[in-house]
């Protein structure tokens, strides 16, 4: 609420102005707490019997044997040791620091640092914010796959055929995740139907999860997420899941009084999940042509919900378009450096450069003339795209078997490699050259490959090996020289305890010789 002034007290630019004054005043308060605390310390001196605690410290120090400091030092690097092997096991383990971990969770907020969100989705409304938006892309791990199968009529023929499951229980635990936050939105304001669906998207047994959708559906002839969940699972064929997502789409359009589309979040999450797998449908069925439209209309209407990763399958029928200039012009957009990479990004570039002169590559020959300039961009582009994922070429040149890809990907892994392959395989065989160049640019330069990024030891590895190394040393030279490690020792207190004596002469000869004597006399 705005105050008598007319001004809004809790508007951002007061807000700022608030923390920058409380931190200019911080500073200042502690500088002025820490020279009180220095003059406290030397005007209660005489109460506090600084001298001979000093002095007694000394007669303690001199009277300790080398025996002791090499205990103290062996026993220091010994915790050290074990504190290291600790922190080399955790980091070998979960790939990350303990010590990191613990002060960034517990000190972090503390010092007014920003927690991760758990909040914001990856269908989070057209109305967030961007910030928040690459926020949260900066921190997220795993990733929705944007060419995912459908369940009931592509997954379930691999277990109609093996009689094994292709998705793993916890990639399944994801999508219900996702389904039960970006469909059903507040908890708190659950219709009856709404409710029968949260529990339908947590049920294991596939046929649950159908009879709950039916449920729903008689509770409410136009829950629109009931069938949702029957053109994923329930629905045997491609035709069969347009024909319940056209449903879910004139359901969800009932809603309101004319065809625009609801303002609240989860209604327009639903809307835009429904379109584009209907668009997914039309690229399966063929219709390629209109595929790309609904695409492009979808991401026209909503730009801000990029992080779908809708222009992914754009690229992907553009390609079986062949339409490779409104491929370069969607690169163009998406390839920046302030957007998150993935491997259709880095490889769709990589392909139209490696279009461009593989029809005409021989290794021999580049190797007794050179690389054109045309060759070396396309040896550069498949260079950037190996470095972002090294694990696409194997899946590419068939030296490892396809699998059906999953339904959430981890960036850079080989899980995306494998969702990548599956469906860009046939493009690169059809660019005439095109596999045969990244064979020569990948097998030249990566003779094998390994995991990308290679992890980096946490700071508090590399500290603790240091200190351990350290105290060892000390341990093993007061061993080795008692006599000269007592003289560096006696001569380190000395250093320590100079300041004091230097602040206490200073603060004499500083302050009027009246006031001195009044407070030393306390």
């Amino acid at each position: 609420m705005a105050d008598s002034s007319g001004r809004n007290p809790q508007s951002p630019g007061f807000t700022e102005k608030l923390k920058s004054w409380l931190c200019w005043s911080w500073t200042y308060i502690c500088a002025l707490w820490f020279a009180m605390v220095l003059t406290m310390v030397y005007v209660l001196r005489s109460p506090l019997k600084l001298q001979e605690t000093v002095n007694a410290a000394s007669v303690f120090l001199n009277t300790l044997t080398p025996k002791f400091y090499v205990a103290l030092t062996g026993t220091s690097s010994l915790i050290s040791g074990l504190i290291l092997i600790f922190e080399w096991w955790y980091f070998r383990k979960y790939g990350t620091s303990f010590i990191e971990q613990v002060s960034v969770s517990h000190l972090r907020p503390l010092l007014g640092g920003v927690e991760n969100s758990s909040s914001v989705g990856l269908f989070s409304s057209v109305n967030g914010d961007t910030d928040c938006y690459f926020l949260f892309l900066s921190e997220c791990k795993v990733w929705r796959n944007p060419l995912n199968l459908f369940r009931g009529a592509e997954y379930s023929r691999y277990t109609w055929v093996t009689g094994k499951e292709p998705l793993t229980y916890y990639d399944m635990n994801l999508s219900a995740q996702d389904h039960q936050t970006f469909f059903l939105g507040d908890t708190q304001q659950l219709r009856p139907e709404d409710s029968v669906m949260q529990k339908a998207w947590r049920e294991r047994n596939p046929q649950a999860r159908i009879r709950a959708a039916y449920q729903a559906i008689e509770l409410n002839r136009e829950c629109a997420a009931a069938y949702v969940l029957l053109a994923e699972e329930e629905a045997t064929t491609i035709t069969e899941a347009e024909r319940l997502f056209k449903q879910a789409l004139k359901s969800g359009r009932k809603l309101s009084h004319c065809h625009t589309y609801i303002a609240t979040g989860k209604d327009t999450n639903l809307v835009v999940y429904i379109k584009r797998r209907l668009a997914m449908c039309a690229r399966k069925l063929g219709r390629i042509k209109e595929a790309v439209k609904m695409m492009r209309d979808l991401m026209k209407e909503f730009p801000l919900l990029g992080m779908l990763n809708i222009h992914e399958n754009l690229l992907e029928a553009l390609l079986e378009l062949q339409a490779y200039a409104d491929v370069q012009a969607v690169l163009a957009k998406y390839d920046d450096i302030s957007l998150p990479k993935s491997a259709t990004i880095c490889y769709t570039s990589a392909l139209l450069k490696a279009r461009a002169v593989s029809d005409k590559f021989s290794p021999e020959a580049a190797s007794r003339r050179g690389l054109s300039t045309a060759e070396m961009n396309a040896v550069e582009a498949i260079h950037r795209a190996v470095e972002f994922n090294p694990h696409v070429p194997k899946y590419l040149l068939e030296m490892k078997s396809l699998i059906l890809p999953p339904e959430h990907i981890l960036k850079r892994g080989d899980s995306e490699a494998v969702a990548y392959a599956f469906f860009h395989l046939q493009h690169w065989k059809r660019a005439e050259g095109a596999l045969n160049l990244l064979h020569c640019t990948w097998e030249g330069t990566f003779h094998e490959v390994s995991v990308y990024p290679k992890k980096e030891l946490p700071f508090f590895i590399l500290f603790t090996a240091g200190l351990c190394s350290f105290c060892a040393m000390l341990a093993m030279l007061t061993h080795q020289f008692p006599e000269l490690m007592g003289v560096f020792v006696k001569a380190f207190f000395s250093t320590l305890f100079a300041p004091l004596g230097f602040f206490a002469d200073k603060m004499e000869n500083f302050m009027p010789s009246c006031l001195w004597h009044q407070l030393t006399n306390v």
